[in-house]
């Protein structure tokens, strides 16, 4: 199992600067956002699609400091009713193409969130009642299955292999049942991008959700959470913004932060368990953390827990 980075966690520094601070904290892997929900801060996507040269020159300075990129990483909601949803389709097929371009075969995203029916936001169902709401689910589903059928085809045809999905809120695919379902319509080129984080904050166990998941795990990240005892009252249905991490019911720390040592090493060894060997992604959104001390904290337990 190999220990990698998301860059985005690094937005203020240039690439070569990233590189030599992964380097230094023993991170193997980047995995590189390319657009949408990320700023890109590391990828120019439109130079890289159109010149070799620029691949080329990504790839040596990657390589170059003894590291690979796992995974390029397009997270954003392509399914989105109008102009929104279209410009992040757009941004996740130039990136299944880059892919290919480079040699990855790894891209990671979300599922997306349709609205439903003449909808001009998205509408992320959670309960069966009102009864108006299976049948709004309904619709979502069939939509997205018609998008991911041809998404897949294309990826396909960019040499593309995997394409995880993160199991995060306000998407369609969002646990082990939804990414079954989505799999079981378009084929086992859809897997998981495990994040436990988001699996502690929704009430559920991470470690059972890799039992749950087995082969479909594709990738990894690693980020944690802790949920206060705040969310007694407040529930953990948090509108806060993520920057007021006093006041929320919950927050994304770095690893350890939420759960200890003994935690991590028992997640690593459930992966394992469940055949996944691959990268673990550092995914650093700690507001009250320096993102280079939070990265090297999530790091060192993750090391110790991969070792």
């Amino acid at each position: 199992m190999r220990l990698g980075l998301i860059t985005d966690g690094l937005a203020a520094l240039g690439l070569d600067e990233v590189l030599d601070f992964a380097a230094d904290a023993g991170i193997e892997c980047l995995e590189l956002g390319t657009g949408n929900w990320s700023s890109a801060p590391h990828v120019d996507l439109d130079h890289l699609l159109e010149s070799s040269n620029a691949r080329h020159k990504l790839l040596d300075r990657v390589t170059g400091r003894g590291m690979a990129v796992s995974a390029l990483n397009c997270s954003g909601n392509q399914l989105a009713p109008g102009p929104a949803g279209r410009a992040h389709d757009e941004v996740v097929r130039k990136t299944l193409r880059l892919a290919g371009l480079l040699g990855i075969d790894r891209v990671v995203m979300m599922s997306g969130q349709p609205g439903g029916p003449g909808d001009a936001n998205p509408n992320w169902i959670v309960a069966v009642w009102p009864p108006e709401n299976l049948a709004i689910l309904n619709y979502q589903w069939e939509m997205a299955i018609r998008y991911w059928a041809d998404l897949v085809t294309e990826a396909q045809r960019s040499g593309v292999r995997q394409i995880a999905l993160e199991n995060h809120a306000c998407q369609l695919v969002y646990n082990p049942p939804t990414l079954h379902r989505l799999r079981d319509a378009v084929g086992d080129m859809v897997g998981a991008n495990l994040d436990p984080s988001h699996a502690f904050w929704m009430g559920a166990d991470p470690i059972a959700m890799v039992g749950a998941l087995g082969e479909a795990i594709y990738h990894v990240h690693g980020k944690d959470a802790d949920v206060r005892a705040s969310a007694a009252t407040r529930t953990v249905l948090e509108t806060e913004p993520n920057d007021h991490v006093d006041s929320r019911a919950w927050n994304y720390v770095a690893v350890g932060r939420g759960h200890d040592q003994r935690w991590w090493s028992q997640f690593v060894a459930a992966l394992r368990g469940a055949g996944y060997d691959d990268v673990v992604s550092i995914e650093h959104e700690d507001y009250s953390l320096d993102p280079q001390i939070g990265i090297r904290t999530s790091a060192r337990i993750l090391a110790a827990a991969i070792s």
